[in-house]
């Protein structure tokens, strides 16, 4: 029998690939978000607030596995709203994971971030290593079995404030620049959207994942700068770019990673979009959907 499966901030940018994929994939879904989106069909959309104790916990009734890729997921406006952050990030992660022990869900897949193995990140790598130790709680106390995903850098073709590389594209495509605020020495590890996804249906349907904190990223380390000069070769070679020093001292600039006791895994993704690909379909994106 397929498995019933929720995805909390299933309308956003990384959940909603994996909505898709799952779908793909003949599970039965259901995705709840504040917002739908355009790309999935309605049916499968029910609209809610984490905040909403009740509503959350009424979702999770008759599900076996539950994503949350809900809250806060900009670093920049993290900082600027400490508060919200806390509220969305902590307690509405125990929000679902009141839900998914009420109903004695299989296991509760966290979308987290790479920034809470980093002392960068203010209040958004706080808030999300704090709702990581929290879920290790709950299954120490009540059994609720886990997988903890630490995201990286992750781009796509779909719009959203916090898909990097698109909006860098867009901005080249539609401005004539780039604008980057550090030195472009910033080094990053791009994994496309779509392998994500694949990569969650591979977490959920082997139980080795259980109880396990995973890094994934992508397999081809890159720096900023030399990501602005292909979006600039690939353009024409027209493309202002404009790198302001100041303005990045809570991003990491090579690694995120601290010293912390606590173990994760890297999960290697077998990639099935290139980057350059991957750049190439947001470019044909911003130009049906703006030029």
């Amino acid at each position: 029998m397929n498995k019933n499966v929720l995805v909390f901030g299933g309308g956003g940018f990384i959940g909603s690939y994996v909505v898709e994929e799952l779908l793909a994939n003949n599970y039965n879904v259901l995705y709840a978000d504040i917002n739908s989106c355009d790309s999935i069909s309605m049916q499968h959309y029910r609209k809610c607030d984490i905040m909403q104790r009740k509503d959350v916990e009424s979702l999770c009734q008759d599900m076996d596995i539950v994503f949350n890729f809900a809250g806060f997921a900009n670093l920049d406006d993290a900082i600027a709203n400490p508060l919200k952050t806390l509220e969305l990030n902590v307690m509405g992660n125990m929000h679902i994971l009141e839900g998914c022990k009420m109903h004695k869900i299989k296991r509760y897949i966290y979308a987290s971030s790479a920034y809470a193995m980093s002392d960068k990140g203010s209040f958004y790598g706080i808030s999300k290593l704090t709702s990581e130790k929290i879920i290790e709680e709950y299954f120490k106390k009540f059994g609720l079995k886990f997988t903890i995903i630490r995201y990286g850098s992750v781009y796509g073709e779909r719009e959203y404030y916090n898909n990097y590389i698109y909006n860098l594209i867009k901005e080249a495509m539609l401005k004539g620049k780039i604008s980057h605020s550090g030195d472009g020495e910033e080094i990053r590890e791009y994994i496309h959207a779509y392998d994500v996804a694949r990569l969650a249906l591979q977490i959920i349907e082997n139980s080795d994942f259980e109880n396990e904190h995973l890094i994934l990223t992508g397999t081809e380390r890159i720096r900023r700068k030399e990501l602005f000069e292909m979006i600039n070769e690939m353009l024409g070679g027209e493309i202002e770019i404009s790198l302001k020093a100041s303005g990045y001292h809570n991003h990491y600039k090579t690694t995120p990673y601290s010293f912390h006791p606590a173990r994760s895994k890297k999960l290697i993704a077998n990639p099935h979009i290139d980057m350059g690909q991957g750049i190439l379909e947001c470019m044909k994106n911003i130009e049906k959907k703006y030029l």
